[in-house]
């Protein structure tokens, strides 16, 4: 896995906004330095986690800008570009190489987009032409494509495309992706663990802006492959990731970022607060993680 230039854990940042719906930019910075202090080595800008949807495409610019100018070169840089127009997407790649990112990360095409792996294909050679390092995506249930192992051999001939982040959350079929060789990554939450085991090359994980010593703790365990330290550290995280991965995934991790103490704010609209009910679950389940991230610190 050393050899993968985005191995271990790279945390999809959450973007954090004010009152006003606002990007707080001095609380964004605050955060950024807290997780590179927590030993946070990968960083996702714009990211699914980070509401890249609801923002603009000026405001993900400025975001990206701001962010990579804070982290100067401390942790690796991930952003994600995704846009519904194949040039957008370009650009924004192309803003993202300026900005001093490693590589990005990007949506196949969506919302009515080509399904077939000829049209897959030769919309990541396009991103191609930006020069950057890519990772796809694989969600097939919000997308409506799914990254075969057949497909992704061919996408590992689009030069400059060198991942698929893997977000199905169906082990057996991420562990298909990772048989075929190439470097997966794992970006579901409640398989940590498990993708890891199996071979995963590294994670894009949301939930680890909740507590991110111990996800950093668990990630380095088992890329060590000391699993019983990896099972002892997992047992206060899995609660959580479990939770957040039954649904309203991106109110959970904000909600429950703000309990452990590294909030951003809310979701903003069209996403709400979490629900009070479901507020409480979370403060429940992540009553052993706070205990170790404590411990950790």
């Amino acid at each position: 896995m050393s050899a993968f230039a985005f191995s271990g854990l790279n945390l999809a940042v959450t973007t954090p906004f004010d009152a006003q719906g606002k990007i707080d930019y001095p609380r964004f910075e605050t955060l950024l330095e807290r997780y590179l202090a927590a030993g946070v080595q990968g960083f996702v800008l714009s990211s699914g986690t980070g509401m890249h949807v609801y923002l603009s495409q000026e405001e993900s610019r400025q975001l990206v800008a701001f962010g990579t100018s804070v982290i100067k070169g401390r942790a690796r840089v991930i952003v994600q570009t995704s846009a519904l127009l194949a040039d957008e997407v370009l650009q924004r790649t192309r803003h993202a190489a300026e900005c001093g990112a490693d590589g990005v990360m990007v949506l196949p095409p969506f919302f009515e987009g080509p399904t077939d792996d000829q049209g897959i294909v030769d919309f990541y050679s396009t991103v191609s032409e930006a020069g950057l390092p890519i990772i796809g995506y694989n969600v097939p249930q919000a997308v409506g494509v799914e990254v075969t192992p057949a497909l992704f051999r061919r996408l590992s001939e689009v030069p400059h495309f060198v991942s698929v982040k893997d977000s199905s959350g169906d082990l057996a079929a991420q562990a298909s992706l990772i048989r075929t060789g190439l470097p997966t990554m794992n970006g579901a939450d409640a398989l940590v663990p498990y993708a890891l085991f199996a071979g995963a090359a590294g994670l894009i994980w949301g939930g680890a802006n909740m507590a991110p010593r111990a996800c950093v703790a668990v990630v380095e365990a088992a890329m060590k492959q000391d699993w019983a330290r990896t099972r002892e550290i997992w047992r206060s995280i899995e609660p959580v990731m479990s939770l957040i991965w039954q649904g309203d995934y991106v109110q959970s991790v904000y909600a429950g970022a703000e309990i452990t103490g590294y909030g951003a704010g809310s979701p903003r609209r069209p996403l709400a607060r979490l629900s009070a009910g479901k507020v409480d679950a979370l403060e429940v389940a992540l009553e052993p993680l706070i205990a170790l991230e404590s411990d950790l610190a």
